[in-house]
């Protein structure tokens, strides 16, 4: 919605014509909120809108919403209004795959919004955490130097006693230097192989020998491990109701496709053509 976007970044104009209801005025759907040479913009039209604005713009206080989307209906219907009479092939084929795809989406939304049962979640839930065993997570730091050879000094200096979060500050290349090297926590496959196969070969507070990897070479020391805690229900409950919210669009997509009757014409077509506008010449 790119007339949406600009409206809203700039300065919030006046509605042209301004709802007046007082508390005995009752408002549905098909209250008229501004009228284009015929043509009716209503509350309805506004409220439809407003479903399907991106999350940014949910956000907005209602007055502002409101006020954007009715002009921005009012922008539309006069550039509607230009253009009726004047459909060619391309456009009115456009139009009716934007038709196609909305009412999809509005398929989609309406199986997306079928409850999910709370035995159904329990269930889930079950068969993915009960008995799961708690991983791991390191807590490390690394210095990151361009060669073995300056590897090797960096070992030498910490084992004389030089404090690696001080050597990290002056010596690593890499981004986490200004902190001392660390790294904060992570779990496995989180590092590239060569680091993480460093960090799980280190008892805690011992220091690794040279690690090479594709950013340079490393000197690596273990901090801290610990056990992440398998997630509660309730921990996991929003990401477990999507899951099963997409299954059941997924599911009931396929079931649908099997139902239809589906017939492609066998046409041996150079895809190229997709490419070609010259295909709505008359």
């Amino acid at each position: 919605m790119t007339r949406l976007t600009t409206f809203l970044a700039g300065t919030v104009c006046a509605v042209l014509l301004a709802v007046s209801a007082n508390a005995e005025e009752k408002l549905d759907a098909n209250t008229v909120l501004a009228s284009v040479d015929g043509v009716n913009v209503t509350l309805g039209h506004v409220v439809a809108l407003r479903g399907r604005l991106p999350d940014q713009y949910q956000q907005l206080p209602d007055q502002v919403l409101m006020d954007a989307i009715v002009e921005q209906l009012i922008q539309q219907t006069v550039l509607m209004n230009a253009i009726k009479g004047k459909l060619d092939n391309r456009t009115a084929l456009g139009l009716e795959n934007e038709k196609r795809a909305y009412l999809a989406s509005e398929m989609m939304i309406r199986i997306s919004e079928t409850e999910v049962s709370e035995d159904v979640l329990k269930s889930t839930y079950a068969e993915r955490y009960d008995g799961a065993i708690p991983e791991q997570e390191y807590n490390a730091s690394h210095i990151l130097i361009e060669t073995r050879e300056e590897a090797e000094e960096i070992i030498k200096l910490l084992e004389d006693g030089a404090e690696f979060a001080t050597v990290a500050k002056e010596r690593s290349t890499g981004p986490s230097g200004p902190n001392g090297g660390a790294l904060g926590w992570f779990g496995k496959n989180q590092m590239v192989k060569e680091f993480e196969d460093a960090v799980l070969a280190l008892a805690v507070g011992e220091i690794s020998p040279p690690v090479e990897t594709q950013f340079g070479w490393h000197v690596v020391k273990l901090n801290e491990m610990r056990d992440t805690a398998v997630p509660t229900l309730d921990d996991v409950r929003a990401d477990l109701t999507l899951e099963l919210q997409e299954k059941a669009v997924e599911e009931e997509i396929t079931a649908l496709t099997a139902a239809a009757k589906i017939e492609r014409t066998e046409l041996v077509i150079d895809p190229a053509i997709i490419r070609d506008v010259s295909i709505f010449n008359d």
